[in-house]
């Protein structure tokens, strides 16, 4: 089984998806927020189609480690999946920084702001779960 994180904003949800091994992050998609029902209708999708066990929520702290209403908003949507999707466990994942560390990858890579807009909240989402699995590697 895998894990997926989901990077909420309040117009997209990145996603990112881990390898069978639990080693590796790779971006899915950005889903672009219509509908409450449209955007758990998609997860569901993706959940099925990567058989995913766990779902990594990002969740935006403030950098003195206050929750705002973002965090909230991020802690009511892990609650919601909880119900949702009853067959995975849901993570809520300190993610401060990961847009920032996502954009400078993006930059790095040379993509043009046009681009790194499209796919700034897939790489960050991708950055949550590499941040998680990278922390279950020194549990073991």
């Amino acid at each position: 089984m895998r894990s997926m994180s989901l990077d909420v904003g309040t117009r997209t949800i990145g996603i990112a998806v881990s390898d069978l091994m639990g080693l590796i992050a790779n971006g899915v998609e950005t889903i672009h927020r219509t509908s409450v029902e449209r955007d758990y209708a998609r997860l569901a999708e993706l959940i099925k189609e990567h058989e995913v066990d766990t779902l990594v929520v990002g969740y935006p702290k403030n950098m003195n480690g206050t929750v705002g209403e973002r965090g909230q908003a991020c802690a009511a949507m892990a609650e919601e999946l909880k119900v949702k999707f009853p067959q995975c466990k849901v993570v809520l994942w300190d993610e401060r920084l990961s847009t920032v560390a996502a954009e400078r990858v993006l930059i790095d890579a040379d993509l043009k702001r046009k681009k790194r807009k499209k796919v700034i909240d897939m790489m960050a989402a991708v950055v949550i779960l590499q941040n998680y699995l990278d922390s279950k590697q020194f549990k073991l």
